[in-house]
């Protein structure tokens, strides 16, 4: 455990103060198309929040800083609104430059700064403002590096780099309409981020058109300033309206292009691209998520043709990283029920054998797609693989959670966690051997986690077990469940990083439990739909289950008359769903930013998992914690940032208010101006003594706050 001056610092202000260990890490990669070289953020030091552009010479290894954001003045004064909200879904931690994109030959990237445009030489150092009216948001250049096409408030522009020529190419006056920007479902739900797109030959703009008139308004305020209006926000809500989404594609020379396809059928637009090569590809998926359309379009019609038309009787995960293009042949990805794995499809011939589930694609590299995986032995594990129609190359190496940011030419950028790392390392492999390894200015913990791993043996659950190793500590412990629990997130993986906070909580004599039960990515596609129509019920049940087979497993050392549980977000629907439901097992729960009322939550993300309210009332009714707010025995602490417009906090107000109605004591913690994240340091840091002091109150112990920094762990 470091030391700053007068002693060592406990481990909530580190974590805090180095947002998770995560500043100074290198991030946002981007390879040009040979992969000859390396665009990356990073931050010089491990509590500093500001990133730098950095380009790496792959034959050499030699990084070079390309652009430091602290020399071009001011840089979050005008940060426009779409931003933050780019931000907020993307859960942005840190500041500077926070997105860039590059031209096709890798010389020129653009940027925004403070709602400033900057364009930026690679081969040089340094950037130029590129003078444009107003805030500048999602700047990207054309691919010979000529113009850069941009949103402004709700218009698209484009600027001319040379003779600084600024232009409309869309926009309307009516506010709810917008020009080239992703709509909230596409940012929060589907991974879209972005609303524009370059055709390969520079001489149009793909954007999307969002009507959101019929998109019902609600409002966010903070009662801690009352004389500030409450801010208006377009959220749609279960059963309500989505923005209304169409493509267009605007040529330079004034010509625009309404792209076709049966919107009323396929109102999602998941995913366009427009490949070098390649057709205009786009996404399309129908509202209850059960079809997915993959279209190529023609640009000067409008005129869409069906590539793919794939159908699932719950519904189609949308994977990352697909469709693309090689060689002329489309790239995809199938679920295939049989297998019970997603599979990769080039021009509908398998690529990736059925023992091995795919969970995203990197990119084309040297003719192979190259993706991520897991084998079906190994769910708590994440490998990198090549694939071609030969067959299929492991590029990882050792136990952990691998990934690929980035692929082209015949480079992969490799990040590995694995049980012996107390950050993730970024390597540059080159031909299948590491080029370059990216050094991190990341602050390191100082500790390994040193979990215990093991799955239950009635349905398989992954678990880690973390004891504590305190001076003195005896079992049997008091037990401390910290899950997330639910789709899209995987908590439990065989590496250190993910786990120093459940660390530091073993070290204040817990012994904690973090398992990932059905509904989450830690098993096949039958596991990740049985929350079909109940996204609660099995989650709790799993978590019983990992409690239970690791307390049968370690007699005599976990301590099950003082259980716990806490979480965020999906973790936090869980904690409180745990303590309503299974009071014979749980004490007490902190239950933070949690959903309570699925029919309060947007459209995309709800009806994927419960249907339409409309049609099934029952699996609402069956998910929502309402009605089950006067079967509380146990303490219950709910935490929610009043600026969350997430997970709004009348998810909590609302159980609040039941709870009440139903004569039930439990405590609220309103977090004032605090979003679903908490990046505020003073907020994060005594965020977790806060409930460090209400479990310990609620369980009956007794003590202080001790380091985590042991160097081995107990090992259950």
């Amino acid at each position: 455990m470091s030391a700053r001056v007068g002693g060592p610092e406990p481990f909530p202000r580190r974590k805090a103060r180095t947002r998770g260990f995560t500043l100074g890490q290198p991030r946002s990669f981007a390879l040009s198309p040979d992969g000859s070289r390396l665009a990356f953020l990073r931050a010089p030091a491990g509590d500093d929040p500001v990133n730098a552009l950095w380009v790496l010479d792959v034959a050499e290894g030699r990084e070079r800083l390309v652009l430091d954001p602290r020399d071009l003045g001011s840089l979050d004064a005008e940060v426009p609104e779409a931003e933050r909200a780019r931000r907020e879904r993307a859960r942005e931690r840190a500041g500077g430059v926070t997105t860039f994109a590059c031209d096709r030959a890798f010389r020129l990237a653009a940027l925004a700064l403070g709602g400033r445009l900057f364009a930026v030489d690679l081969d040089a150092e340094g950037g130029r403002e590129v003078p444009v009216e107003g805030p500048c948001f999602d700047p990207r250049p054309d691919p010979a590096g000529a113009r850069v096409a941009y949103v402004r408030g709700r218009e698209l522009r484009v600027v001319e780099l040379a003779s600084g020529e600024d232009r409309a190419l869309a926009g309307e006056e009516d506010p709810a309409v917008s020009w080239g920007l992703a709509e909230f479902v596409a940012a929060e739900e589907m991974g879209r981020d972005r609303g524009h797109w370059w055709a390969p030959d520079g001489r149009a703009v793909v954007a999307c058109r969002v009507d959101e008139r019929e998109v019902p308004v609600w409002h966010i305020a903070d009662p801690a300033d009352p004389w500030r209006a409450p801010r208006a926000v377009r959220y749609p809500a279960a059963g309500s309206a989505n923005a209304r989404v169409s493509l267009h594609v605007l040529g330079l020379d004034g010509s625009a292009v309404e792209v076709s396809w049966d919107r009323e059928a396929f109102p999602y637009l998941v995913r366009v691209g427009w490949e070098e090569g390649g057709p205009l590809t786009l996404v399309v998926q129908s509202r209850d998520q059960r079809r997915v359309l993959v279209l190529a379009a023609d640009p000067a019609s409008g005129a869409s043709g069906v590539l793919r038309d794939d159908a699932s009787p719950t519904w189609l995960e949308i994977v990352d990283g697909v469709p693309r293009w090689l060689g002329g042949r489309l790239v995809w990805t199938v679920e295939d029920l049989e297998a019970d794995a997603r599979r990769i499809v080039v021009d509908g011939e398998p690529w990736t054998p059925p023992d091995l589930r795919v969970r995203r694609v990197a990119g084309v590299a040297g003719g192979r797609v190259v993706f991520q995986a897991s084998a079906a032995e190994e769910p708590i594990e994440a490998h990198v693989y090549a694939a071609d129609a030969e067959g299929v190359e492991r590029l990882s190496g050792g136990p952990g959670l691998h990934d690929a940011p980035a692929a082209a030419g015949d480079v992969v950028v490799l990040v590995s966690q694995g049980p012996a790392d107390e950050l993730p390392v970024a390597r540059v492999l080159r031909g299948g051997r590491v080029a370059a390894t990216i050094a991190s200015n990341a602050e390191r913990p100082g500790f390994l986690a040193a979990p215990a791993f093991a799955r239950s043996r009635e349905r398989g659950i992954p678990y880690a077990l973390l004891l504590p190793e305190p001076p003195g500590a005896k079992a049997p412990f008091p037990v401390l469940l910290d899950p997330y629990g639910g789709p899209h997130l995987q908590r439990v993986w065989r590496a250190s990083f993910p786990f120093l906070e459940a660390r530091w909580f073993a070290e204040q004599g817990f012994a904690v439990l973090v398992a990932d039960g059905r509904g989450t990515t830690a098993g096949g596609l039958a596991w990740e739909k049985a929350v079909h129509l109940d996204l609660v019920g099995p989650a709790v049940e799993d978590q019983v289950e990992a409690l239970l087979d690791a307390a049968e497993r370690h007699p005599g050392v976990l301590d099950l008359s003082r259980v716990a549980i806490r979480g965020w977000s999906f973790g936090g629907y869980l904690a409180a769903a745990c303590l309503l439901r299974r009071p014979d097992v749980f004490r007490a729960a902190v239950a933070g930013a949690p959903l309570t009322d699925p029919a309060l939550y947007d459209t995309h993300y709800t009806e994927r998992y419960l249907g339409l309210p409309q049609e099934h009332p029952e699996a609402y009714e069956r998910s929502s914690l309402l009605p089950d707010a006067g079967k509380l025995e146990r303490p219950l602490l709910l935490v929610h940032g009043m600026a969350d417009d997430n997970v709004h906090v009348a998810h909590t107000l609302r159980l609040s208010r039941a709870l009440l109605e139903a004569g039930r004591p439990h405590a609220v913690l309103p977090l004032s101006g605090v979003t679903h994240m908490t990046p505020q340091e003073v907020v994060a840091e005594n965020l977790l003594r806060l409930q460090l002091d209400f479990l310990r109150r609620a369980l009956g112990i007794a003590g202080t706050e001790r380091p985590a920094s042991h160097p081995e762990p107990r090992r259950p």
